[in-house]
């Protein structure tokens, strides 16, 4: 167990370090792409051309019912457009589909008089007339590569109209394919350039970088798109042809166009244009939009700008709708803690859970090397641990076999040399003495213990030495 726990902790602590090194290409890749549990909700009002939200009729429209009028006629308005995105099939580790359904309605108007009506909207299925509070609607859906939040081509339609049941989808949608951002931009937004996809023109625009701010605590970058302008009936419906509305034929009397040459019961076609111009403020780490500032413009003039045409026609505008959609505080609170919490979650697996993982891992390696190193120095100082071989107690010794023997009871045989005398003693400590004799054979010069046999006088074969050893 003393060895245990010191590797435990070498153990943990390079486990630690490893982890510290790999989350911050491992983790935060991971974190890094769309969200599959994405739902974003905006909510967005009409203000007046300086951002005042109190004006209650900042917007204009196109009163609906004057077109069976004599006279066409235009109502100041206050607009709220709703949208909701949410990720729906197919979606996988590196597609997500978003789907977002978008509402525009008048909410109230006001007429020429001055009388202001309030507007509601029927339920679906139940017929709409011209005082209906539904302006448009739409759901558009798109796919996108999680990493760059950049459309994959997989998924680009927009839907026009409600899906009767059991109806197939491609009967009431368009295939708009597309390459720009729209609900959310990439990571790591930089101040340059990017495309920024305008659903009411279906075209993709250039989002230029203008500047920073701070919304709701968050640093944001400011990109600001020009939309130009479109000819709205160029853009074809499910069915293949220009969209109702875009299209208007009435009278000169009607459009209220008088001059040379003109009519009053004369048609003139004008076609329905857009162009826009889109404030969108990003958080720069995570790609999420904060805030959206949108200066809308529908209006009718004619295509045809030769100069054949009557100078009243070809100069001739009309708005349909004009307004700038600012969103709510709530969507701008709501998103901002979106932003934050998103900023928060790559910030700790990039930094801070790297750090204090690190430094775990670190302060463990440094216990064990500091065990390691004193159990050493503690072996040095004792000697020989309790593992050693040289720690065996042999049998009839406490010491072991290394220790020092006991004296021996038994006689002691004394083998002379050339200046001693040999003593062998007896059981009765008799001893007999051997004198020693010289020597002059050829081992003369050789030591006593080179030829030790040598030195013993030899016997005769007819005696019998007296061998105490012999004695019993």
């Amino acid at each position: 167990m003393r060895r245990f726990w010191p590797a435990l902790l070498a153990l943990f602590g390079f486990a630690f370090v490893t982890a510290a090194i790999l989350i911050p290409t491992v983790l935060v890749s991971q974190l890094r792409v769309v969200p599959l549990d994405l739902d974003i909700t905006s909510d967005a009002t009409t203000v007046s051309a300086d951002g005042n939200a109190d004006d209650r009729f900042p917007a204009v429209v196109l009163d609906r019912c004057s077109l069976t009028a004599p006279k066409v006629r235009q109502l100041d308005a206050h607009l709220t457009q709703q949208r909701r995105s949410v990720i729906i099939d197919p979606s996988s580790k590196t597609r997500a589909t978003v789907q977002s359904a978008q509402t525009v309605r008048i909410d109230r108007v006001r007429d020429a008089d001055g009388k202001e009506t309030d507007l509601s909207f029927a339920a679906a299925g139940e017929p709409r007339t011209c005082k209906d509070g539904l302006l448009s609607a739409t759901i558009d859906r798109v796919s996108v590569n999680r990493k760059t939040s950049v459309p994959d081509g997989k998924v680009h339609s927009i839907q026009f109209e409600a899906l009767p049941e059991g109806g197939n989808l491609d009967d009431v949608s368009v295939d708009v394919p597309r390459q720009g951002f729209q609900y959310k931009f990439g990571f790591n937004v930089k101040k340059r350039p990017y495309l920024y996809f305008d659903t009411n023109t279906r075209t993709d625009n250039p989002a230029n970088f203008v500047g920073e701010t701070t919304l709701k605590g968050v640093k944001v970058y400011e990109f600001v798109s020009e939309v130009p302008e479109t000819d709205l009936s160029e853009l074809p419906n499910p069915q293949g042809e220009a969209s109702l509305g875009t299209l208007l034929t009435q009278p000169a009397s009607w459009w209220g166009i008088t001059g040379q040459g003109i009519k009053p019961t004369d048609p003139v076609t004008m076609h329905r244009y857009g162009k826009a111009t889109r404030h969108v403020f990003v958080e720069p780490v995570t790609g999420t939009i904060l805030d959206g500032k949108e200066d809308q413009e529908q209006y009718y003039r004619s295509p045809d700008q030769s100069q054949s045409l009557p100078t009243a026609i070809r100069e001739f505008k009309l708005h349909a709708l004009k307004g700038t959609f600012k969103w709510a505080d709530s969507t701008v609170a709501r998103q901002a803690d979106k932003a934050d919490h998103y900023k928060g979650l790559l910030k700790m697996a990039k930094f801070w859970l790297p750090l204090i993982l690190g430094i775990i891992g670190a302060l463990l390696i440094l216990a064990w090397l500091w065990l390691f190193l004193r159990d050493r120095r503690r072996t040095a100082a004792d000697g020989p641990s309790g593992d050693s071989a040289f720690d065996y107690e042999g049998p009839g010794t406490a010491a072991g076999a290394w220790s020092e023997p006991e004296p021996s009871t038994e006689a002691t045989t004394v083998i002379p040399t050339d200046d001693a005398t040999t003593v062998i003693p007896t059981d009765d400590d008799a001893t007999t003495v051997i004198p020693t004799t010289e020597d002059t054979s050829s081992t003369a010069g050789v030591g006593p213990w080179d030829r030790p046999t040598e030195q013993i006088r030899p016997i005769d074969s007819g005696d019998e030495p007296d061998d105490p050893l012999r004695k019993r």
